[in-house]
C-alpha cells in the first residue's frame, strides 16, 4: 500500500511528490503520457521566480530529477478508474491496480479541437496543436495560428522563425496575451493578425491545404495553408473522476484552498480544479498545498 498516489507528473503533481516524499511518505506517481505536462512544450520560461531563462523541457526534468532523487516511484500508466473505499483509495491503471490512503489528482488540461469536419484525420497531416513540436515540419511554408492567448501569441512568435509566411486568427478584437509577448510578435514583418473572425470550414484533399474564416459580419474568406495550429484554449483531463468528484459546469474540480474535495483523501492540485488563475507558479504551489493537506490527512 502507498501513503498517496498522484494521478499526473506535471508541474503540480510532481511538486507535490517532492512534498510527500521529504514528509516520509511513500508515494506513487502515476502518468499516461510524459513528465512535465503542458510545461515542457515551452521554449522559454521568464515568469517564474528564480529563473530568468529556462526552456520548458529543462524545468520540467529538472523537478522530476528531483522527485525521484528524493524517493518517490513513477509508473508511466493511464488511470482508468479511481474509488473511494473511505480510509482506502483504489486507483486502476491499464496495467495494474493500487491501494492508497490517499489521491491527489493533478491530471491538469488537454487542447480544446475546433470542432469541425475533418479536424482529427488531419492530424498530423496539416493540424497540429503543438507548434514547438511540429513547426519544424513547415520550414519557409504558410501556417496559421488560431487563438488569442499566451499559447497562440507565443506559436506564432516561434514560427515566424521558421514559415514563410504566418496568420494569426483571433474571433475577438483585441488579443489576451501578454504585453510583451504581442509586442515582440508585431515586430515580425511576415505576421498578419486577422481579427474577429472565426475558422468555419477546413480545405483538404489527403492533407490540408486551406481555411475558410467567417468575420463578424459573415464573410466569408479563403486562406491558403500548408499548416494550421490550434491554440483555443484547454479542457480538464476529467475522465477519470467526473463521477466521482464535484466538478463546475465545465468538469473543473470543486476544491477549497486546501485543495480538498467533496471526497475525503482526495485532494486536487494544479490546472485540473476550479481556479481564478492558472499559471506554472500557481501549479506548483497547488502541488506544495495538496500534498500538506494530504500528509495532515493521513496523520490525523
Amino acid at each position: 500500500m502507498y501513503d498517496i498516489i498522484i494521478v499526473g507528473a506535471g508541474p503540480s503533481g510532481l511538486t507535490a511528490a517532492i512534498y510527500a516524499t521529504r514528509a516520509s511518505k511513500k508515494v506513487l506517481v502515476l502518468e499516461s503520457k510524459s513528465y512535465g505536462g503542458q510545461i515542457i512544450n515551452s521554449l522559454d520560461i521568464e515568469n517564474y521566480p528564480t529563473y530568468s531563462h529556462i526552456s520548458g523541457f529543462d524545468f520540467a526534468t529538472n523537478i522530476y530529477n528531483q522527485a525521484v532523487g528524493l524517493g518517490a516511484e513513477i509508473k508511466f500508466e493511464k488511470v482508468t478508474k479511481i474509488s473511494d473505499l473511505n480510509s482506502k483509495k483504489e486507483v486502476i491503471t491499464s496495467k495494474d491496480k493500487y491501494i492508497s490512503k490517499a489521491v491527489i489528482i493533478a491530471t491538469g488540461t488537454e487542447n480544446r479541437k475546433l470542432g469541425l469536419d475533418g479536424e482529427d484525420t488531419l492530424i498530423g497531416k496539416g493540424i497540429s496543436y503543438c507548434a514547438t513540436c511540429d513547426g519544424a515540419f513547415y520550414k519557409n511554408k504558410i501556417v496559421a495560428v488560431i487563438g488569442g492567448g499566451n499559447t497562440a501569441v507565443e506559436d506564432a512568435l516561434y514560427l515566424s522563425d521558421i514559415a514563410k509566411k504566418v496568420y494569426l486568427i483571433h474571433r475577438r478584437d483585441e488579443l489576451k496575451a501578454e504585453d510583451t509577448t504581442i509586442e515582440k510578435l508585431k515586430e515580425k514583418e511576415n505576421v498578419e493578425f486577422i481579427y474577429n473572425s472565426n475558422v468555419t470550414k477546413l480545405l483538404y484533399d489527403n492533407s490540408l491545404n486551406g481555411i475558410e474564416i467567417t468575420d463578424k459580419n459573415g464573410n466569408i474568406n479563403k486562406i491558403e495553408l500548408d499548416g494550421l495550429f490550434v491554440a483555443v484554449g484547454r479542457k480538464p483531463v476529467n475522465d477519470v473522476f467526473k463521477e466521482l468528484l464535484s466538478t463546475d459546469e465545465y468538469g473543473y474540480i470543486i476544491s477549497n484552498e486546501e485543495c480538498t474535495t467533496n471526497k475525503k483523501g482526495i485532494f486536487a492540485s494544479g490546472d485540473v480544479r476550479k481556479k481564478d488563475v492558472r499559471q506554472l507558479v500557481t501549479a506548483t504551489s497547488d502541488g506544495a498545498v495538496s500534498a500538506i493537506s494530504a500528509i495532515k490527512y493521513i496523520n490525523d
